[in-house]
């Protein structure tokens, strides 16, 4: 059976120390798993779709949790290599209160997806009548023969027929900006839709809102600021899809969440609703989002205000829930979009 969506990229055992303990203080930690593009293959599996994450993990006892945590999820792991070298990657996340905020410690060098080569995954057999391929800026961080199989990745999906994704998704402790533009912005001819945020098109490409000022901490975002970065962005690389994601920082668990969408054909902007958010985890609220922007369009194809709407709502729900997988339906999603409600269920 063909796949709805492929996404291939590293994930990571996470670590966490009980809420609002530094890691120094900790005697136990909670161990789930996590990353990006898992996550997106994760979200959509929890829609119902048919849904393959590729990756390379050590042959370990922590390769084999994090494969079968992807399992448990219904995601499909044929394009997993299971691998004699390299090492599980972990981290570490630090919960936060105004004035300080979350933090995310790494422990992923020398991880065995960072030495996975071009000719290891079966893309054939993966985007065989396949219809979405997902990536994210993380995999060509993680090192030089990762970004090469991030690149055979893109031109086998292309050639597959594959409507490709691509998340900017700006790491600064995996490497700079200059280097992040070197390397990704030849990889931008194989994408169709760009998934980024208010402040990693800024990073990466120069690209930034007008009118944003020198607001760094990003306290108040607006509509028209960002269909102006979708625009240009479409313009530099050719995109026919370009989505956003808009997040305001009120305060460390307090936050506006919002989203938009441009189509490119139509030269026209698709927004969504603005959520107040009181927040358990945003760890992963980014890729909820694109889990629910392709599983509503493989859902719904074409119908890209419907599809934005989505992709916040569902976003929306994984900032109430512990862990980096978005665990909802799309009934409960759905029901979000009608107006929601905060009485008990019974």
């Amino acid at each position: 059976m063909p796949y709805d969506v492929v996404t291939f990229g590293e994930a990571m055992i996470r670590l966490r120390p009980d809420s609002g303990l530094r890691l120094e203080q900790a005697h136990h930690l909670e161990l789930t798993v996590g990353g990006g593009e898992l996550n997106v293959a994760v979200g959509c599996a929890r829609l119902g779709l048919w849904s393959a994450w590729a990756s390379r993990v050590p042959d370990s006892p922590l390769g084999r949790i994090v494969v079968g945590k992807a399992r448990e999820q219904g995601v499909c792991t044929a394009g997993v290599v299971h691998a004699k070298d390299g090492r599980q990657g972990l981290y570490f996340v630090e919960e936060g209160a105004n004035p300080r905020a979350q933090a995310v410690v790494y422990d992923r060098a020398d991880s065995s997806i960072s030495r996975v080569k071009p000719g290891e995954i079966p893309w054939g057999k993966l985007f065989e009548g396949a219809k979405r391929f997902h990536v994210s800026g993380i995999t060509p961080a993680l090192s030089t023969s990762a970004a090469q199989a991030t690149l055979e990745a893109l031109k086998a999906a292309k050639a597959a027929g594959c409507q490709v994704s691509y998340d900017l998704n700006y790491r600064s402790k995996l490497w700079t900006p200059e280097q992040a533009r070197a390397c990704q912005e030849p990889l931008m001819e194989y994408v169709d839709l760009l998934i980024t945020t208010e402040e990693d098109t800024k990073v990466v490409f120069g690209i930034t809102a007008k009118g944003a000022g020198d607001d760094e901490h990003f306290k108040e975002v607006k509509f028209e600021s960002y269909r102006d970065v979708a625009r240009q962005c479409a313009e530099k690389f050719g995109f026919s899809g370009v989505a956003i994601t808009l997040r305001e920082n009120r305060s460390v668990w307090f936050n506006s969440w919002s989203g938009l969408y441009y189509d490119v054909k139509a030269k026209a902007f698709h927004e969504a609703p603005r959520y107040e958010l009181e927040i358990v985890d945003r760890v992963g609220a980014g890729d909820s989002f694109a889990a629910g922007l392709l599983g509503a369009l493989v859902i719904k194809p074409g119908d890209y205000a419907h599809a934005i709407r989505f992709a916040t709502a569902m976003s929306a729900l994984k900032h109430t829930i512990p862990g980096d997988f978005c665990v909802v339906t799309r009934g409960e999603v759905e029901k979000l979009m009608e107006g929601g409600g905060l009485r008990i269920v019974r």
